[in-house]
């Protein structure tokens, strides 16, 4: 069973706008609201796609700054032509599936190619799609349910429930997901999906994201993409100072490599695509520890990744083409009105993309799931001051 549209957005204005449903409301303008105590950080959620809308921290003036990117209108959400997957969780397979096919227990399934001969999220119904149901929510944690039907994304077979809880305590945002696949086996693959720019938009001599510094010092390897940002099957390491080193220093500026050769064509599109799409193996990770760092000297914040994933996609907003405009958190009228190219960053733990094609990374086990098994995915921000 494939949704509409049409569906779709009838099921978002009485979700995600609160016109019929029961249980938690949401507040006037259709977010949900977390906070921490003393509103270190605080959190806004729709249904739709169990989105996060607005982050708030402090900045290095006290101030409370809008550290993600969005829309003023949540009706937009899921109307926009675009769907750059702002803060979502895509599902139930996240990043790409290589041609659109996969082979399971010697079956061979067709996934829907939305991303040239490739799926991208599982197709145009994926999960960031849905709009998920509110089951618990407190002042500082919000809980959204999905119950996925068989083949309700193409080539994705068996029902599948899942979870996603967010939380905030202190200066730190929690999210936990788990999922289960009722029946048969099926592939799991989740993010959370979350584009920042640290400055809010609001440094008035640039909005790209070239000055923010970003450090993985357990990433020195990467997996080689090809044109069009899919796996080659390869596991390149990362020289100190080239173009994909965010583990060699701390003070790694995310444009550091602007001026080398290959800068421009980094994550493919024929050279048409600057900078970063690809993923970041995690290894040799103490527990606990923080293995992405994205910093602003700007505004001072400071924003510190922790996960159970063994790696991280990083995407430095090539596809931005300056018609979204910013929320009204953001920005400085006349200056910084719009998502411009290369202006934000999605940072998103998660498993090796298209593993399911590559037995030779050995990600099955952690790709395929069953009756009886339950899939876990945890990682948190914690946001202070450089």
């Amino acid at each position: 069973m494939k949704f509409s549209l049409p569906f779709l957005v009838a099921a978002v204005e009485a979700a995600v706008i609160g016109r019929s449903c029961e249980g938690p409301k949401p507040d006037e303008d259709g977010r949900y609201t977390i906070s921490s105590d003393g509103i270190k950080a605080q959190a806004q959620f729709i249904p739709y796609g169990a989105t996060l809308t607005n982050l708030f921290v402090k900045d290095k003036n006290g101030e409370d700054i809008d550290v993600v990117l969005g829309y003023d209108d949540v009706e937009y959400y899921p109307v926009d032509p675009g769907h750059p997957v702002y803060n979502a969780i895509p599902g139930r397979y996240a990043n790409r599936i290589g041609n659109g096919k996969y082979t399971l227990d010697g079956v061979e399934y067709e996934t829907e190619q939305n991303d040239g001969n490739n799926t991208l999220h599982s197709g145009t119904n994926n999960w960031s799609y849905r709009v998920w149901n509110v089951t618990d929510f407190k002042a500082d944690s919000i809980t959204f349910s999905i119950l996925d039907p068989s083949n309700s994304s193409q080539g994705m077979p068996g029902d599948v429930k899942a979870s996603v809880t967010y939380s905030v305590k202190g200066s730190t945002w929690n999210i936990k997901m788990t999922a289960e696949s009722l029946e048969q086996k099926t592939p799991l693959l989740l993010t959370q999906h979350t584009y920042f720019n640290l400055d809010a938009f609001r440094n008035p001599d640039t909005s790209k994201i070239w000055d923010h510094t970003l450090y993985a010092p357990y990433s020195k390897r990467y997996l080689e993409a090809d044109q069009a940002a899919l796996p080659t099957g390869e596991i390149l390491t990362a020289a100190p100072n080239s173009i994909n080193d965010f583990a060699s220093a701390p003070g790694l500026t995310v444009g550091h490599a602007r001026d080398q050769p290959g800068f421009e064509g980094n994550c493919g599109a024929d050279g048409a695509c600057e900078g970063y799409n690809g993923y970041w193996l995690i290894e040799d990770a103490p527990k606990d520890a923080v293995v992405v760092t994205l910093a602003s000297k700007f505004s001072g914040v400071k924003a510190e990744l922790r996960t159970d994933q063994p790696g991280v996609v990083l995407y430095s907003c090539n596809w931005m083409d300056g018609s979204a405009d910013l929320k009204s958190t953001q920005g400085i009228e006349g200056v910084n009105e719009k998502v411009i190219r290369s202006s934000c960053i999605a940072i998103e733990a998660q498993d090796y993309p298209d593993g399911i094609n590559h037995p030779e990374w050995e990600r099955t086990d952690a790709q395929i799931w069953g009756p009886g098994e339950t899939y876990n995915w945890e990682s948190s921000w914690t946001f202070g001051l450089v």
